[in-house]
């Protein structure tokens, strides 16, 4: 494969750092690395043609498999990944004490309706506590910021279920606090609760940490939220896509490393206390590569994702592993 110059968009993790720092190159690419300080602005840029490869929300990217032409395929590579049931927050005057509580209510959602967190998290609802996205009324909008509707991607809403934007400048997490809406469905926790300045807001899940570690426990997923996309003429192209699966791949495997090799002087070089301790314990329960890439080890989550987005009205239909990922990295 001559080299040849593409664009390549993913946020600054530690674990895309040696992509932009220059110890892990994409062999046979002149690799533009462009970031942004806002993921959802690597989206847009993709979603509009000016990213060749470029991480992309799994919901915006599932999104496109329902235009006349999907433009993308994916990689098996996973740059965010978090555990969701720490994004549901109540009103403390609601009466929601359980997750079951949430039917009837009017929840906010951070973004648009089935953002990444929201497609887990309704699916989760349903599946461990029987409670439907249909039973909820929705509001869509920012946390902490007033946004606007994101009108380059598309809003699927199915038949029965109840959504409207925020109005004008209002923001989520104020609705919350003032109790215009029950509950917040939300990657960004809001700004009262994280500074302390209010006592109208708490975690549904007030011990979020056990309970996603349990969820883990039952059912081995640790939830993906975003993926890496590739142009579908781009993914024909002879060793393109392998190349940058290794590349990401390369990267974070060695800030593992460090990680791993770190424990030996018990993370000096980390600025939280104790941190040996939790690393300990996420290693054993999460194994020694506590982040896969690839599609193997990925499988079940993944395609859980794909069912929940179809459940949801977010999908014409059911979508599978083999239907999104380039071909030729199906086997890793």
């Amino acid at each position: 494969m001559a080299d040849r110059n593409f664009s390549v968009g993913v946020y600054r993790y530690e674990h895309t750092e040696p992509l932009f720092d220059g110890r892990v190159t994409i062999e046979g690419v002149n690799a533009v690395l462009e970031t942004s300080p806002l993921a959802s602005d690597l989206f847009h840029r993709m979603a509009t043609g000016d990213l060749d490869i470029a991480e992309f929300g799994l919901t915006y990217f599932l999104r496109t498999f329902d235009l006349d032409h999907a433009p993308f395929l994916a990689l098996p590579i996973f740059p965010n990944r978090n555990f969701r049931h720490s994004a549901w927050f109540v009103n403390t005057d609601s009466g929601i004490e359980r997750p079951e509580d949430l039917a009837g209510r009017t929840v906010g959602e951070f973004a648009l309706y089935g953002h990444d967190p929201g497609v887990w998290n309704k699916g989760v609802l349903a599946d461990d506590f029987g409670v439907t996205p249909d039973r909820m009324n929705w509001v869509i909008g920012g946390t902490n910021h007033p946004i606007p509707s994101f009108d380059w991607i598309p809003q699927p809403v199915p038949d029965g279920v109840h959504v409207r934007h925020a109005d004008g400048d209002q923001t989520l997490g104020a609705m919350l606090e003032n109790g215009e809406i029950d509950a917040l469905l939300s990657v960004d926790v809001p700004q009262g609760l994280l500074d302390g300045s209010t006592k109208k807001i708490r975690r549904l899940f007030p011990d979020y940490e056990a309970v996603e570690r349990d969820y883990y426990r039952r059912t081995g997923i640790f939830p993906m939220m975003h993926v890496v996309a590739i142009r579908r003429e781009l993914a024909a192209e002879p060793g393109l896509a392998e190349s940058v699966y290794r590349a990401f791949s390369r990267a974070k495997e060695i800030v593992q490393d460090r990680y791993r090799t770190g424990a030996a002087k018990q993370h000096m070089s980390v600025l939280t206390p104790w941190f040996s301790e939790l690393f300990a314990e996420n290693r054993a329960l999460l194994g020694q590569d506590w982040w896969p890439y690839g599609v193997g080890a990925n499988r079940k989550a993944v395609e859980t994702f794909l069912r929940y987005h179809s459940e949801q009205g977010l999908s014409k239909r059911l979508l599978s592993s083999e239907d999104i990922f380039v071909p030729g990295l199906l086997d890793t």
